[in-house]
């Protein structure tokens, strides 16, 4: 159960006191907004980029600058590495180093390898991309500084620095994350080699869980970090994993039905949304 008091969170009873309490909120508050989240996206309401992109959300940021962090290197998704990190390396390091084959050094390696990619590898491969609103950037910015957060205190404060990456929850884990982070890369270098320089026009992926889904790049995703909330076995590593789902499966749900309408029959029939064979 969530017990705080205000003397707690104002930090009253210490910094690290303070930072655990707000940790909890934080935790239970995407514990919380996933459901809303997943609903208001059901209903229709998809954010504009992508394909979806339009006119009337304010300032517009290139492509390639709002993935790389913020503005696009993801700058929007760079602030999570570099919280967790922070965090990390400010409680020390070597607590990690000295145990470089606990399922707690492994996983933050994991998470690490994920959001390199994503804000510093990623923007340089993509080719233009439609523009993404100065507010959706902001957005993921602000979610990428609260999950980095999460992640990173719980793995100061709350996981074992002893518990092996071989026992069985934290392996079958690993083994779904690393089958979800493969696939993401695969679905990347899919969507990305669908059209060739300067072309706009759109074509149905192949390839890869393409095969399965109308979004595999986002059903890869929600399988990487569901496979890290059972390895890491956290409330934080499942609220990140619920939430993951919540926000990309309506979106994957919205594609499939435009790739539908788009392509008619020439369309899979098989393909599903976002789960094989069930969604």
């Amino acid at each position: 159960m969530l017990t705080l008091s205000y003397d707690k969170l104002l930090g009253k009873n210490g910094v690290d006191a303070a930072l655990d309490g707000w940790h909890a909120l934080a935790t239970w508050a995407m514990l919380l907004m996933a459901l809303p989240v997943f609903v208001s996206l059901m209903a229709g309401i998809s954010a504009p980029y992508g394909r979806y992109s339009r006119s009337g959300w304010g300032v517009m940021l290139n492509a390639r600058l709002a993935w790389v962090g913020g503005p696009v290197t993801q700058t929007q998704e760079a602030p999570s590495p570099l919280v967790f990190m922070g965090l990390i390396l400010w409680s020390g390091i070597s607590s990690f180093t000295q145990h470089p084959l606990s399922a707690r050094t492994v996983l933050a390696c994991a998470f690490c390898v994920h959001y390199i990619y994503r804000p510093f590898v990623f923007p340089l491969l993509i080719r233009g991309g439609k523009p993404t609103p100065l507010s959706v950037w902001f957005m993921s910015f602000v979610f990428c500084i609260w999950n980095g957060f999460l992640q990173g205190w719980c793995f100061i404060h709350h996981m074992s620095p002893r518990e092996p990456a071989w026992s069985p929850r934290v392996a079958a884990g690993l083994a779904l994350w690393l089958f979800g982070w493969l696939n993401v890369l695969r679905s990347d270098l899919i969507l990305i080699n669908l059209r060739k320089p300067g072309d706009k026009g759109y074509y149905i992926p192949r390839g890869g869980m393409f095969e399965f889904v109308s979004a595999g790049n986002y059903a890869s995703e929600i399988c990487e970090w569901t496979g890290f909330a059972l390895a890491a076995g956290t409330l934080p590593a499942a609220a990140f994993a619920l939430f993951t789902f919540c926000n990309l499966a309506p979106r994957g749900h919205h594609h499939h039905r435009w790739y539908k309408e788009k392509f008619k029959g020439e369309y899979p029939p098989s393909r599903r949304a976002i789960l094989p064979f069930i969604w």
